[in-house]
């Protein structure tokens, strides 16, 4: 019922289109797979089967970025590569000098521009 929730539904409407590869489908998989987080196994395997079917499949052109974590390169080279905004709870992970031109914003960044009359 979440910002999160919402960008899931509105994906699910068509509203727009996401892309990832490989390394984030596993990251996805390591993350929901997290015993903290508690998840239901059911919506989970939903969620993963909705992006395997929905999302577009990118192979993206690695980029010499030194992040601040490095698992978050992945997400950052599928976006450059798919000229796609990069949706983030973890903004400060993708700081403007290493974006570069990918536009970054938050859950609910993106939701209020979706719902912009010039939104997406």
């Amino acid at each position: 019922g979440g910002t999160c929730a919402i960008i899931l539904d509105l994906l699910s409407e068509g509203r727009f289109e996401t892309a990832l590869d490989d390394r984030i489908m596993k990251e996805y998989r390591r993350v929901c797979a997290d015993p903290r987080l508690s998840l239901d196994s059911n919506a989970v395997r939903d969620f993963l089967h909705f992006l395997d079917d929905f999302a577009e499949n990118v192979t993206a052109t690695p980029l010499p970025s030194v992040m601040p974590d490095p698992d978050d390169l992945p997400f950052l080279e599928v976006a450059a590569e798919a000229n796609a905004i990069l949706v983030t709870g973890n903004r400060k992970h993708f700081p403007q000098r290493i974006a570069g031109g990918v536009q970054v914003l938050s859950p609910s960044e993106f939701i209020d521009m979706l719902r912009s009359p010039s939104g997406a």
